[in-house]
Parts: C-alpha cells; structure tokens; sequence
C-alpha cells in the first residue's frame, strides 16, 4: 500500500500540472500477468510502484517531457520514466531510468 501511495500522489502531481485527467492504463500486475504479457523480469508494476498511462489530447512525448522536468524541480520521486508510441511508463523506483519501448 505505501507504495501505491507514493506512486499515486507523485501522479496526482503531475495531474495537478496539467490540470486534465490522467488515464491509467496499467498499474499493479501480478507475476503471471507480467509474465503473460511479457513485461520486464524485475518490473515496477510487480511491486506496485508503476504506472503506464494517457492524457487526452497530450502526446505521450510531451507527457515524458512534462515528468522528467518536474523530477528535476523536485516536485515528483525521481524513477523510471520510459516513452512508448500510445503511452508513458513512470515509476517511483527512487533512482533515475530513461528508456525508448517498442514502437518510438
């Protein structure tokens, strides 16, 4: 749970910058999930710190943009933040990650 917490008020953040919903589109995934779905051995979202998500009518591209400015502001947990073509991945691992999925 504290985990989810952190993740979730991190995201709140950034749905506060830009004042529009945010959808997720993946957040917690059990092992055999993540498995199935050929999702990372070590994933974030196997522990509750992950989030895969959408805004209406804001690039995935902008959205990484927007993050990984307000972690330098400190305003959101420094983490994992990897662009995708329909989505950006942002986790709170603690430490910094960047990364261009399949499709970019």
């Amino acid at each position: 749970m504290e985990n989810v917490q952190l993740l979730c008020e991190n995201l709140q953040v950034l749905r506060d910058n830009l004042d529009i919903p945010i959808r997720v589109i993946s957040g917690y995934r059990t092992p055999a999930y993540n498995k199935k779905i050929n999702g990372a051995k070590r994933s974030q979202h196997m522990v509750a710190k992950a989030a895969d998500i959408r805004v209406k009518g804001v690039s995935p591209r902008k959205i990484r943009s927007i993050i990984i400015g307000l972690i330098k502001k400190g305003e959101m947990h420094s983490g994992g933040v990897g662009l995708y073509k329909t989505f950006v991945h942002y986790d709170v691992r603690g430490r910094n990650a960047r990364w261009y999925g399949r499709g970019v």
